[in-house]
């Protein structure tokens, strides 16, 4: 299976699309649930700002059919040789239709077939179940180490191409 076969729940094949002129106001207002909204940013806006302005970060739309349903965000670590994964969102009345579990597969796929990946890492508020049970089922383990208060966890690319 190729990245471009991953589906949702609903058979929607879902991709990671580059942000464009056509596509980049649809991800600025990719909102979580509310419930959410402490381990995420409110609206996409906000990693859209990161990656333009902050110079690390990479921002991908989530496209699951013909609509753009999330975002997510990727860097490269020069000082460890590591990728990163950071900021994802689903739209909250998309969320439950296994879009978050398809982005991450798509994300892993890609990162895993860069020449210079050998290990993924991401981290993850602890109070946040459902990303840290998402997670675990990808493969990612913790390291022990923390980003500010969150848990660190890493797969390697062999591990992420397999996803």
């Amino acid at each position: 299976m190729t990245t471009h076969d991953i589906t949702d729940r609903s058979d929607r094949r879902v991709v990671l699309e580059d942000i464009t002129d056509e596509n980049w106001r649809d991800v600025a207002d990719v909102a979580p649930a509310d419930d959410q909204r402490r381990f995420v940013a409110a609206l996409g806006a906000r990693y859209l700002l990161l990656s333009l302005r902050g110079g690390l970060w990479n921002s991908l739309a989530v496209r699951a059919g013909d609509e753009v349903v999330g975002h997510v965000m990727w860097a490269y670590d020069d000082e460890d040789g590591t990728h990163w994964i950071g900021g994802m969102i689903v739209n909250a009345p998309e969320q439950g239709k296994g879009v978050g579990r398809a982005t991450m597969r798509a994300l892993l796929r890609r990162l895993a077939a860069l020449p210079s990946c050998r290990e993924v890492r991401l981290s993850y508020h602890p109070d946040n179940k459902a990303a840290a049970a998402l997670y675990s089922e990808l493969g990612f383990t913790p390291t022990g180490d923390f980003e500010d208060e969150e848990i660190v966890a890493a797969v390697s690319a062999e591990a992420a191409a397999a996803a």
